[in-house]
């Protein structure tokens, strides 16, 4: 076999391992962080705030509550109309008895509901500071009584999955590190057995250029070969998630998806190549007494 179908065929299958491995575990926390996105995108987008009305409040009194809530501009459309439903005291009652099971006219006598309205908030709307002003401006509204919404549950949400953002962020960029230097020591280990050939090629006259092109085309490949792997083991992993968790395809973002996959088949021949290129370069620049 001649130098030149030597020059750059070492093994590579722990390469392409070690990278599969690495890319995988980006794409899993990438997978990660795009799902509790859209876990409080959902959230956001199905925040609604109960607007109780006084009691006794004659049917023209609620439709002209309905009106100055519809003035507001603050409530989600749907269907070309503004997200505000009327709950009435008999049909809160009626929920109130399916989850609880409990019958009040046993206790109390009287229905103690009140009538309400829910309003489905547009998303720029729902946050701590605009939530808080919204209630007050309401319930100085003529015929409203109390204003009501999840705070302590909209609150816990947002900041878990500001605190998930922040943790998957760091636990990606040590992946990233840990990949080029693991990756780096990998191939520097499979070229060892090329060094010869290296400085032989050097001797003849080979220019460095000439040298590296068979090293960068194998790492090339591993790297893609690598970056494809990891792609099917996200998507499955996503499909296997799916099937065990109920509703979790409702927090699926195709398009940031597919955004996720084309970094991971980019940063695979990327990673490769680099790797690859620092390694060769080592060997260039090595003394032949090192090379023993």
């Amino acid at each position: 076999m001649s130098i030149n179908r030597k020059l750059g065929n070492y093994p590579g299958i722990l390469i392409t391992v070690s990278l599969t491995v690495a890319l995988f575990l980006i794409g899993f926390c990438g997978w990660i962080a795009i799902t509790s996105k859209e876990l409080i995108k959902y959230v956001r987008q199905n925040v609604e705030i109960q607007v109780y009305m006084d009691k006794g409040l004659d049917s023209v009194s609620v439709h002209q509550l309905r009106s100055k809530l519809e003035a507001l501009n603050v409530a989600e459309i749907e269907k070309g109309k503004p997200a505000i439903a009327l709950i009435t005291k008999d049909q809160a009652a009626d929920i109130f008895f399916k989850e609880t099971k409990e019958n009040y006219k046993e206790v109390l006598g009287e229905n103690p509901f009140s009538d309400a309205y829910t309003i489905k908030l547009q998303e720029e709307n729902i946050n701590e500071a605009r939530l808080q002003e919204l209630k007050t401006k309401i319930e100085k509204i003529e015929g409203v009584s109390d204003v009501d919404y999840p705070r302590d549950f909209l609150k816990g949400i947002i900041t878990n999955v500001n605190k998930i953002y922040k943790v998957v962020a760091i636990i990606v960029l040590i992946f990233f590190v840990a990949t080029l230097l693991l990756i780096n020591n990998t191939i520097k280990l499979a070229l060892y057995s090329q060094r010869f050939i290296i400085r032989t090629m050097q001797l003849v006259g080979a220019t460095d250029g000439f040298i590296q092109k068979p090293f960068l085309k194998t790492g090339f490949f591993q790297g893609l070969f690598a970056g494809i792997l990891s792609i099917a083991l996200v998507y499955f992993t996503q499909n296997a998630a799916a099937t065990q968790v109920e509703g979790l395809n409702l927090l699926a973002n195709q398009e940031l998806t597919w955004i996720l996959y084309l970094i991971l088949l980019v940063l695979g021949p990327l990673v490769g190549v680099l790797s690859t290129y620092q390694s060769v370069a080592r060997y260039h620049k090595m003394d032949l007494d090192k090379l023993y």
